[in-house]
Parts: C-alpha cells; structure tokens; sequence
C-alpha cells in the first residue's frame, strides 16, 4: 500500500486542473550544466532561496542523466516547493557542457607517445576502438595524456591509458588498445586514364598505404609507371599492379606500317600490316602489303617495323626503293 501512495499522489495532481497547480514554479525539461553537481534551480524555475541547493550529481561529460515524474516530484516536496507533475509522463533531461576530443587527435597523441618507444616515424597509430571519443568538460582544455604504454615490437600491438583533460587529477583513465603499423608511399593516378594512354609524370600524386596491405606486385616506384600504358582504363587514387601497364602500343594489330630492312648503306621500304600489336622494341608478325609475305621485325616507332636482312628476299618482291 506505501508502494502506491506516490503514483496515486501523482495520479490525483494530474487531475488537478491547471490553475491549481499555478504556483510560479516550473519544471525545466531539458538542462544543460557547466558544473559537477546538479542544484535544485537548474531544475526548476523561481525556486527561491534554495536555488542553490546540490540535489544530486551531474553526468559525466558527454553523458545524460534523466529524472522521471516520482523523483522530481519528491525533490520538490523535499524543498517545499509548490509543483507537482501533471502526468507520469514529465521527466527532466540533464546533460552536460562538454567538447569531444575526436579520434584523429587521440591517435596522435598515442603515436607521440608510441615514438618514445621506438616505432618508426613513418608509422600509423591505429585504434582497436574506431568509435571511441573522449569527453572534457566544455571550460576545460581539449587536452590528452597518455600513460603506461606497453608496445610488443613483434607483433604491433599496444595498450595504454588515456587521461581527458590531461592535467586534470580526478579524470577516470581510460584503457585503449591498438596496432602500429608501417607505411609506405605509393604513386597512384590522379585522373582516370584511358587504355593505352601514355602515362604522364604530371599524373602521378602519392598516398599513404600500410605496408602490410600491399600486394607484393604493387608498383611503389613512379620510374615504372612514367612513360607506360595503363592494359584497361584505370581509377585515380588505387595502387596500380605491375601486370595492369605495359609500354605503350607503337603498332595496332591490323594497321598499316612501314616495313624498313637495312644492309650495310642500302635501306628498302615496304608496306605491311600489322598481324599483332606492339610496345617499342617488341618483336611482331607482318604481312607485305604487295606479295602477303609474312615475316618478323621489331617495333621502332609509330607504325615503323625493322625487319631483319634475312627477310630483304621475301620483302623484294613488294618494296617501293
């Protein structure tokens, strides 16, 4: 029966019409606080004298606290104070004045402190907790203090403990865990470029990769990407493998070429068609334009094959000089 006195007092002030219950005070539903304690005049309006009274803890920074209708009602009653909730519904929201320390940050600090330990300068610090964030209250700096770092050079992994605001005593440390990990810089495309488009020094930019995340034919050489030809069209920003460019196509299968054969003083010329395509310095298949003599010769330029003198009879009968 003592259970039920509250909630049938509640219940009996919800049927009150509103004039009765007119007294000046009001409830605030939602509060911010800049303070570690809660005071009976952040709960409610024209509370008098004892605005000042501590009522109970605030949240931590970056935390909520949520008074229902029975509590509120009994703080009320316990000061004196003419309120009572119109419905079971009424609650007050308290949270506190707080700034985020983002993750980027907390990971900086952690590789500071990781760097006292050894770990190459050139190393990523990387959190087990992605999501993690720590709170400081919104008058204090946005500072944080590492401590106890243990770091197992073998595999990487580390812990240590966080303390927001770093200067501040009373904060709770936190414990984090993580992985130090080497990067390497790495020339990738800054444009989409098309199949067989020479690629250009102008088109390479550089980004930051885990060396553990590259594959072992991964180019991190920009020497073997400049002057060679994406094999299929290419996105910017990916790591390009060294099978997906080649030296450029000088010579398309089926287009027409010059065929040259030199002997001592002497050079002929012939036409031809290319039976294969062909990078600079590659060796393809050509047909003689005029006789259909097929033979075989190097790739000088554009569209330009030397075929070696063993070939000048099967060339003779379809030269031009």
């Amino acid at each position: 029966m003592r259970r039920l006195l509250p909630i049938l007092a509640m219940i009996a002030a919800a049927a009150l019409p509103a004039p009765a219950l007119a007294s000046g005070v009001m409830l605030r539903e939602t509060i911010v606080v800049n303070d570690d304690m809660i005071r009976l005049g952040d709960l409610f309006t024209n509370a008098g004298p004892k605005a000042e009274a501590t009522i109970a803890y605030a949240p931590a920074p970056g935390k909520r606290a949520v008074f229902d209708a029975r509590w509120l009602w009994r703080v009320a009653y316990a000061y004196g104070l003419p309120w009572q909730p119109m419905s079971i519904q009424d609650r007050a929201v308290v949270e506190r004045d707080s700034q985020a320390i983002e993750i980027d940050t907390i990971e900086d600090a952690l590789r500071e402190a990781l760097l006292e330990q050894g770990i190459d300068p050139d190393s990523s610090v990387v959190l087990s907790n992605r999501t993690l964030r720590l709170y400081v209250p919104g008058d204090a700096a946005a500072t944080v203090a590492v401590r106890d770092v243990v770091l197992d050079e073998r595999s990487g992994h580390f812990s240590a403990l966080l303390v927001a605001p770093a200067d501040d005593s009373r904060a709770q440390p936190i414990r984090v865990t993580g992985s130090v990990h080497r990067m390497l810089e790495v020339p990738v495309l800054k444009e989409r470029v098309r199949s067989g488009a020479v690629i250009r020094s102008s088109d390479i930019s550089w980004i930051r990769v885990r060396a553990d995340r590259l594959q072992r034919d991964i180019v991190v050489d920009a020497g073997e990407l400049i002057g060679k030809a994406p094999k299929r069209s290419m996105r910017a920003g990916h790591p390009l493998r060294a099978g997906e460019i080649a030296a450029p196509l000088m010579v398309e299968k089926g287009s027409q070429v010059v065929l040259i054969v030199k002997n001592g003083s002497m050079t002929l010329t012939a036409k031809g068609t290319a039976l294969e395509d062909g990078a600079e310095d590659a060796s393809i298949r050509v047909s003689n334009l005029r006789s259909g003599t097929v033979v075989e010769g190097r790739v000088v330029g554009p569209d330009t094959v030397v075929v070696d003198p063993a070939a000048k009879l099967a060339l003779s009968l379809g030269v031009d000089r």
